[in-house]
């Protein structure tokens, strides 16, 4: 797989983010997929394969109202991509012990993702 590619892979999948389309996500992962969430140098959530990354995605989705990931900066490094992602999104729901629903939440963070049979195949989000 080429570089282009795999850069419009990303780009479809962020895409689909941003539209809460978990199916169009879904649709561009190997079954394999691993997926893993750090912030503050801690992992936070992690999910196996299409279905464990469904229900994360899918809790994901119903905790917020509008969410956004938008590339500031993207990268090729040993065959996987690495963007810079500036983040915004707006909570449907409160969070206990936690921000409560309407509250907007950004960030920036990066986004590692390699790929497998022509697919993503791993996704680790930092923040």
């Amino acid at each position: 797989m080429d570089e282009a590619a795999r850069l419009g892979l990303v780009e479809r999948y962020i895409a689909a983010y941003n539209r809460f389309d978990v199916d169009g996500m879904l649709a561009l992962l190997a079954p394999g997929i691993r997926f893993e969430n750090h912030a503050g140098g801690q992992l936070t959530a992690q999910a196996d394969g299409i279905d464990g990354f469904r229900q994360l995605a899918e809790h994901a989705a119903a905790l917020f109202r509008e969410r956004e990931q938008r590339v500031i900066a993207r990268r090729s490094e040993a065959g996987r991509v690495v963007v810079e992602i500036a983040y915004r999104g707006v909570l449907a729901a409160d969070i206990a012990d936690g921000p409560k629903a309407g509250s907007v939440l950004e960030m920036t963070g990066r986004s590692e993702f390699a790929f497998a049979d022509g697919k993503i195949g791993l996704i680790v989000d930092r923040s």
